[in-house]
């Protein structure tokens, strides 16, 4: 006999996959009661039953590496807790390359995993062989071992997760199926069911989706948007093979290949290429424990190198060969937390394939997240706020995902651009840029010109993991931008209209800086959690008395919007209104800036008349704009906001004025502002990083009149002093290339790692800003010591600063 449907619950779970087993489980013991979990069949029959069940530790983040080692702590111990055994085994693995450049990518990978305190080491092919003796060494060319990696059965993780729920008081319904969701007012109110029992509704206080591939189904019920898309993956199990002992995880990026032993049996699995997207007609109602058509013809070239490398597998025969959809998302990163249309309804969904190592620590996450109100850490790379409204478009996420699974185990270049869907989201002047020789680059859906071809150059990047083709192209741009005028396509970031009757002090209650300025005046400022950890870093310019304008990165325009209405009164009596789409902005910048604007403008562009810190609105050509005088790059510069009809004018005033004015790309504003030290939010900043040790205090006005989010925890961090601090540093070899997630070696020991690198043509180095300990220390004693930074295992010294390297007393910036 089932357990009756409850009329209300604190929450209500949608899906009885591993997550939302892990969801429930977590939730209750942080002592939630009235949890209540619905699966539409019975427990881990969508895509947990035949995941293949590998736990790695190392992910490609530090909190994802948090989340994935919580995880596998967490499966080893619930047997003993519930009685399930989950086949948990820490047999570590082994990833293997078979080109020098994938050899590059695991030894920048095996340094990354030291910097996260992840055990690893470095093989050369005969250790390779050691390690797993039935490999064909054939082009090897190294590897990596992860002894703390292993595997487990998927179905009985989550059985456990889900036994642990229930002995803690929460109520997991099968046969459950959930037929809609009430909201009202940005508010989930009660789910409906229908079942075996009959039908009805749970009134609740939260609704979380853990619906797997009908997560995007289950969203657009409250009109929440959850881009994913179901592929078919592939992988077989051969009959039992005599003699055959216990294996580590083998994994052959190289040939999409990884190999499982389990039971005296391989299981060998798939990411190929180009995969095959499934269910664009929706799920069968009846789907359940189900498996898809074969399709031997499509997993037969995988299996040909895996013969290959493997060559007992000749000899061995099939048992089994299995085809079952998983579901990948636009990014290849799964989507956790609160939905920003629907703040009370929280998202679990989208693992890529690694729903079993991440689902106890992300249950884990979600349940703090859901128990405190705010990010529990940096999740900003899983956020899922970060979609865009778009990517719920049927066909784009069928056209992105036959990508996103093959990106899995393809080359993890930096800069590297996905090939799928593209052309979707195009500033007013993409066509101009083009004509320019532009090289685009997708972000947020956006095409953003990220470096120009000179004329009769491929328009193509050429990946590597030294000096990219472009490198040239961008030390001339970041030439025009140090020494002459630069201007490039600010279009992308998201522009956010605050206005109202007490828009001065909503946001004065929402933000760190002060906003009771003169209308035209440009205040730098974060939004800040109750910790002082950064959710937004912004720049809000008061347009008028009861008016302001908001600017902020383009990935986190959803997010950002979403945390403004989290502190909203209805007394407020303000509108939030996204108008990124209106308006076209071009960044103008340099030295020689100030004589390219006054060619094309009347206005006065004095430090008089514009004063840095100031907006004012000015003609261009035939054309009204409002001109900014900021800067991300260090230089004199104005950002140009434009009526998005008037922007293809504009441009053509500025290119037919002949000023010597020339486009650069967004690599150029990247590599300028780093050498400036500049943040970049969802690196430097993030919700997890305290806006005083980020060394953006002086943004922070505590002593105005307004209370806000963040300011005792400013005023404590001020009163017991730093525990780390950002520093900048800069590689003496001008050969080496910092991205991010390199160690920082201090006196021999790694104690952090590189938030984010890019190469200052001006510095003439790599340029890294990183986090360092420094409780007791001051600025003297953190630079006192000879630092040196890791990269792909070899250890190179680097020159360290407390200021910014390039102009640290910002003149050039208000020259």
């Amino acid at each position: 006999m089932t357990d009756p449907v409850p009329s209300h619950a604190r929450v209500v779970i949608i899906g009885g996959g591993v997550i939302g087993c892990s969801v429930a489980y977590h939730l209750t013991k942080l002592g939630w009661t009235d949890v209540v979990l619905l699966e539409r069949k019975r427990l881990t029959s969508g895509t947990t039953w035949h995941a293949a069940g590998l736990i790695a530790q190392l992910r490609a983040s530090n909190p994802a590496t948090r989340l994935a080692k919580y995880s596998t702590d967490l499966y080893a111990k619930l047997e003993e807790e519930t009685g399930i055994a989950t086949g948990v085994r820490q047999n570590g693995s082994v990833s293997v390359a078979l080109t020098e450049a994938r050899r590059e990518e695991l030894l920048r990978t095996a340094s990354m995993a030291r910097a996260f305190g992840v055990e690893v080491s470095e093989l050369t092919p005969d250790q390779v062989g050691e390690k797993y003796p039935h490999i064909n060494l054939e082009g090897v060319t190294g590897g990596v071992w992860l002894p703390g990696d292993g595997q487990g059965d998927p179905a009985n993780i989550a059985l456990a997760l889900a036994k642990g729920a229930r002995q803690n008081g929460a109520k997991i319904l099968e046969n459950t199926r959930v037929t809609g969701i009430d909201t009202d007012h940005r508010t989930a109110s009660a789910v409906h069911w229908s079942g075996s029992d009959g039908q009805g509704k749970i009134t609740c206080d939260h609704v979380v989706n853990c619906g797997g591939m009908w997560a995007h189904e289950v969203g657009q019920m409250a009109g929440v948007n959850v881009p994913l898309h179901a592929c078919e993956h592939f992988y077989i199990v051969t009959e039992a093979i005599p003699d055959l002992t216990r294996l580590p995880v083998l994994r052959v990026p190289d040939e999409c290949a990884y190999y499982k032993e389990d039971a005296g049996k391989i299981l060998l699995g798939a990411f190929e290429p180009v995969s095959k997207p499934w269910g664009m007609n929706g799920i069968p109602e009846s789907f359940e424990f189900d498996q898809l058509p074969e399709d031997f013809d499509h997993f037969e070239p995988i299996l040909e190198k895996a013969i290959e490398r493997l060559p007992m597998l000749a000899d061995a025969g099939i048992h089994t060969f299995f085809n079952g959809p998983e579901s990948f998302t636009p990014d290849d990163a799964y989507h956790l937390g609160p939905s920003p249309e629907v703040p009370n309804l929280w998202v679990a969904a989208g693992f890529n394939s690694i729903g079993i190592q991440s689902a106890g620590g992300a249950g884990m996450a979600l349940a703090q997240w859901m128990q405190d109100g705010e990010m529990p850490f940096d999740l900003v790379d899983v956020d899922v706020a970060r979609n865009q409204t778009f990517q719920r478009n049927r066909r784009y996420l069928k056209e992105r995902a036959s990508e996103t699974l093959g990106l899995l185990y393809a080359d993890h270049w930096p800069y590297r651009q996905k090939a799928t869907a593209r052309g979707i989201r195009r500033s007013p002047f993409h066509a101009q840029l083009a004509d320019l020789g532009a090289v685009f680059g997708e972000f947020a859906g956006w095409e953003r010109a990220n470096w120009f071809a000179f004329p009769g150059e491929p328009r193509q990047y050429e990946y590597s993991w030294g000096k990219q083709n472009w490198f040239g192209n961008a030390a001339h741009e970041h030439g025009l931008i140090r020494n002459g005028c630069g201007f490039y396509d600010m279009s992308s970031f998201g522009k956010i209209k605050i206005d109202g009757l007490h828009a001065e002090a909503f946001l004065n209650r929402v933000c760190g800086g002060d906003m009771s300025v003169p209308n035209g005046k440009i205040v730098y400022t974060q939004m800040l959690n109750s910790r002082a950890g950064i959710e937004a870093d912004v720049t809000v310019t008061r347009l008028s008395e009861f008016s302001y304008l908001m600017v902020t990165p383009a990935a986190t325009l959803v997010k950002d919007i979403a945390w403004l209405r989290r502190f909203e009164d209805p007394d407020d009596a303000v509108f939030i209104t996204d108008i990124t789409a209106g308006e076209a902005v071009l960044a103008v910048m340099g030295p020689k800036s100030r004589e390219v604007l006054q060619s094309i403008s009347p206005a006065d562009f004095s430090n008089e008349a514009f004063p840095f810190g100031t907006a004012r609105d000015i003609d261009i050509g035939l054309g009204l704009v409002r001109a900014h005088r900021v800067s991300y790059v260090g230089e004199l510069g104005w950002e140009i906001y434009i009526p998005s009809d008037m922007a293809a004018h504009v441009m053509e005033t500025l290119i037919e004025a002949e000023t010597g004015a020339r486009p650069v790309g967004l690599h150029t504003m990247d590599n300028c502002r780093i050498e400036r030290a500049f943040r970049h939010m969802g690196h430097d900043i993030t919700p997890e990083d305290h806006v005083v040790e980020a060394g953006l205090g002086f943004a922070v006005k505590v002593n105005k009149k307004a209370d806000f989010n963040g300011r005792n925890a400013v005023l404590r961090k001020r009163e017991e002093g730093l525990k780390r601090r950002m520093l900048q540093f800069r590689m003496n070899d001008p050969d080496v290339m910092l991205y991010h997630n390199e160690p920082i070696v201090r006196d021999g020991r790694i104690v952090g790692h590189i938030a984010s690198g890019a190469y200052g043509h001006t510095l003439g180095g790599a340029i890294g800003l990183g986090y360092v300990p420094c409780e007791g220390q001051s600025v003297e004693d953190c630079l006192s010591s000879p630092y040196e930074i890791e990269v792909a295992g070899r250890r190179h010294s680097a020159d360290v600063s407390f200021r910014p390297m390039y102009d640290p007393t910002g003149e050039r910036l208000k020259m």
